[in-house]
């Protein structure tokens, strides 16, 4: 079964036809498909129109959330409802064509985790996609995971990687760079982007500040989210040595000033910004290494719900020779 996830937002013009798209590529190309719509929050009858869907298809389900929460918090939701061994997230909004699917699937049988869509020609003004393609850049080059279109929302999944990658805040853009931390393999296609024909963006400048605050946010998350206090601690250090031989400087430059006997030479410490500069790397080091012990003992005596690790399979368990339960085999035989 292939699981559409499809978060909505004040999109009640394009449900139907979205909808129709997609039956229309399930029914060439005999797709066992289910379709999830997530109302997050929309107030110009969006949910109506689920509740509409829903009851002529059985096919379709919805969510509805009490206010609006946002991308990843839908998304979310929609994952933890889904029955299929795919699954597939595209904006409703009528950009994403529901015609590249197969392209989608046909890319995950070549052994990907993940399939993350690439507008390589987009109909948006200049102003979006020009942030958005030195944001896609920085992502690349920060994390290692070579996407040309992180902020895609079309995209093809293996249900189990939601198993060990936890969405929130604005996470979902970055679910190919959390899954391949794990050890999951991503890759892309090129997708046909549609001009929008309903309604208006949901995304203004505010996105990308944010976006680049989730990318710091990823970048620690996958680097150090199981040893927090080699970022932490190493950083302290540093402060704390400079600090260290800022303070050990003055003292030193005090001392020879008093031996030369001149009292007109001498040095004032307390009149020197060297020495304010110094006490404060010493306590910025000492405070990042006491975070750093601090997340060291979250880490080490918290019971995580995904371990720090990532299985791709097990070989068959062997047979205990003392089980009850197994049968005796001659040693001759064996």
């Amino acid at each position: 079964m292939l699981s559409i996830v499809i978060p909505v937002y004040n999109e009640q013009p394009s449900l139907a036809q979205l909808h129709a798209e997609l039956s229309g590529a399930a029914r060439e190309h005999a797709y066992q498909l289910e379709v999830i719509f997530v109302d997050d929050g929309s107030t110009d009858g969006s949910w109506e129109e689920i509740e509409r869907l829903a009851a002529e298809d059985e096919r379709v389900r919805g969510i509805r959330f009490r206010r609006n929460f946002g991308k990843a918090a839908a998304l979310s939701a929609g994952f933890a409802d889904v029955r299929g061994e795919l699954v597939m997230t595209l904006d409703a909004d009528l950009q994403d064509d529901p015609a590249e699917i197969p392209n989608f699937l046909a890319r995950m049988e070549e052994g990907f985790d993940v399939v993350s869509g690439w507008k390589q020609v987009r109909h948006d003004p200049w102003h979006k996609v020009f942030p958005s393609r030195v944001f896609n850049w920085m992502v690349s080059r920060l994390t290692g995971v070579a996407l040309h279109d992180h902020n895609c929302g079309m995209k093809c999944y293996r249900h189990e990687i939601f198993d060990e990658v936890r969405l929130y805040g604005e996470l979902h853009r970055f679910v190919p760079v959390l899954a391949a931390a794990r050890g999951y393999r991503a890759g892309e296609i090129v997708i046909r982007h549609r001009p929008r024909q309903h309604g208006r963006s949901k995304y203004g400048v505010g996105r990308f500040v944010k976006g680049f605050l989730d990318l710091l946010t990823v970048k620690f998350l996958t680097g150090f989210g199981q040893r927090p206090q080699h970022v932490l601690g190493t950083v302290g250090l540093g402060a704390f040595f400079l600090g260290i031989l800022g303070i050990v400087v003055l003292a030193a430059l005090w001392v020879l000033s008093r031996l030369g006997g001149d009292p007109d030479a001498y040095i004032h410490l307390h009149q020197r910004p060297a020495l304010l500069y110094s006490v404060a790397l010493l306590l910025l080091g000492g405070q990042l290494m006491s975070i750093g012990f601090v997340a060291e003992l979250l880490i080490a005596y918290h019971d995580p719900d995904i371990s720090p690790y990532s299985i791709a399979r097990r070989t068959a368990p062997a047979e205990r020779s003392d089980s009850p339960a197994a049968p005796s085999t001659p040693k001759e035989a064996r």
